[in-house]
């Protein structure tokens, strides 16, 4: 998958990649953008990209059998959504910096979730619950993010959010996006004032993996027929134990342990390692 910023994927690339990879079969998903075949050994991805000239192209290794998944589970900040809504939040409070400082370190593995996240929402201890309504207005979406959640709902994925943010934000971005479930952490308040207390329990690392496993069974399908999003510490066992896990943009310690990478690509690259066409696409064009 190329990055349309970068220029259009063209056919002697692909060729490169086809005959470096001793592969069969190749068929476009989008003219210029997205290609696919089968190769006769595992490549290797550095090799593959070290073949190309376009050099601004995501490559992901994924089983021919049982591509197109029967259930989505994303992460929400940073992944879905373009901010991360506590840092947002943070900035009605005049404290952006220092609360993203934490969050940076907690999303790459450097903190305990659980006690960045209760120190985090301390901090906000007294804020007004308006800045919560003030801090959604603000709020963006990845690119494809839109595409991914029609394109799946409309194909029958039963299609989840899980994210470690609050069901503040998940709640909207559910109803807008499309998803048939949203789980969250709480931020409790006294009617007027955030009370600098976070719900228990805590939706950590474990929890998104039992999300992803219960999401799963109450489908009828094993873990191989699920597709992962995320990018952070926190997302890292449900990228691991899902059929297909993707990183999006991850940290450096999520990018180091995660094979299939969203790197200069954007979400509908996630439609495209199903074996999506873009013809397939639903929602608003690269939405």
């Amino acid at each position: 998958m190329a990055s349309r910023e970068a220029g259009p994927l063209t056919p002697q690339d692909a060729a490169r990649a086809l005959a470096y990879a001793e592969g069969r079969g190749l068929t476009w998903l989008e003219e210029g953008r997205a290609v696919e075949f089968l190769a006769r050994r595992a490549p290797d991805r550095s090799a593959i990209a070290a073949v190309l000239t376009h050099k601004a192209v995501d490559i992901f290794l994924t089983k021919p059998r049982g591509r197109r998944k029967a259930v989505l589970v994303a992460d929400m900040d940073s992944t879905i959504v373009t901010a991360e809504t506590l840092d947002e939040l943070a900035g009605f409070a005049g404290i952006k910096d220092q609360i993203a400082a934490i969050t940076a370190r907690a999303m790459n593995g450097e903190l305990d979730f659980h006690a960045a996240i209760r120190e985090r929402v301390g901090l906000l201890k007294g804020l007004p619950v308006r800045a919560l309504e003030e801090t959604w207005k603000g709020i963006g979406y990845c690119p494809g993010a839109r595409t991914l959640v029609a394109t799946m709902n409309a194909f029958g994925a039963t299609t989840a959010l899980v994210s470690g943010g609050f069901s503040f934000f998940t709640a909207r971005v559910a109803a807008e996006l499309g998803f048939a479930v949203h789980r969250a952490n709480i931020l409790l308040d006294d009617g007027t004032a955030l009370t600098g207390e976070v719900g228990e329990p805590i939706l950590d690392k474990d929890a998104k993996l039992a999300a992803l496993t219960e999401i799963s069974a109450q489908r009828g399908v094993k873990l191989s027929a699920a597709l992962s999003v995320g990018d952070g510490a926190n997302d890292l066992p449900m990228l691991k134990a899902a059929g297909l896990g993707i990183a999006y943009h991850a940290k450096p310690v999520v990018a180091a342990e995660v094979v299939n990478r969203v790197v200069h690509t954007d979400l509908t690259s996630l439609l495209f390692a199903q074996g999506y066409p873009a013809s397939a696409f639903k929602g608003e064009p690269n939405g």
